[in-house]
């Protein structure tokens, strides 16, 4: 007996795990506040559609972001159900984003606020690399509720003074820790 390598399923492996880590590039970016990985995952002439908020060159839609992110809120995205189909080098992308946002600033009382959106990103593979071509976006829900942080009624840290926070670039762990 003897074991045949199927190419076209490993393949399929690598271009579904690039996409996805495109996808989760993209969320740490809006995250850490580092427009540079957002850039990234689109094709130069990409198309942005953000559910009402935005619609345009995704170039332009960077360029935005590098404006807002330094000073946006805390926030947090979760990228889920991620379902990648392939088509030669084509391919499309429905995943869910979960985002916790902390609104500390602003008109009234600080507030958590939770929203799920649902996106379809159609992805090209063009010069041996994958990138969305088209992105739209469509808003699930959100829920705000009373800023109360409390890590766990202090079971997680009596004292939040002593805890590492995340932060923006450049002062995020990710870009200060010395990895070797």
């Amino acid at each position: 007996m003897t074991d045949t390598l199927d190419t076209a399923a490993v393949q399929a492996l690598l271009d579904k795990q690039a996409i996805t880590e495109i996808l989760i590039r993209y969320c740490r970016g809006a995250d850490r506040g580092d427009a540079d990985l957002i850039a990234e995952a689109y094709h130069d002439d990409a198309i942005e559609d953000h559910g009402g908020t935005f619609k345009g060159p995704a170039a332009d839609y960077v360029t935005m972001l590098r404006k807002v992110l330094p000073h946006a809120p805390r926030m947090t995205h979760a990228t889920t159900n991620l379902l990648i189909e392939l088509d030669g080098d084509l391919a499309r992308a429905e995943s869910y984003i979960l985002t916790f946002s902390r609104r500390e600033e602003g008109e009234g009382e600080p507030f958590d606020s939770l929203t799920m959106a649902r996106v379809i990103d159609r992805f090209e593979k063009r010069g041996g690399r994958w990138a969305i071509a088209h992105r739209r976006l469509a808003w699930e829900w959100n829920h705000e509720m009373e800023l109360k942080e409390t890590w766990g009624r202090g079971a997680i840290a009596p004292d939040p003074g002593i805890l590492v926070r995340g932060a923006k670039k450049p002062d995020d762990l990710l870009y200060t820790w010395k990895w070797s």
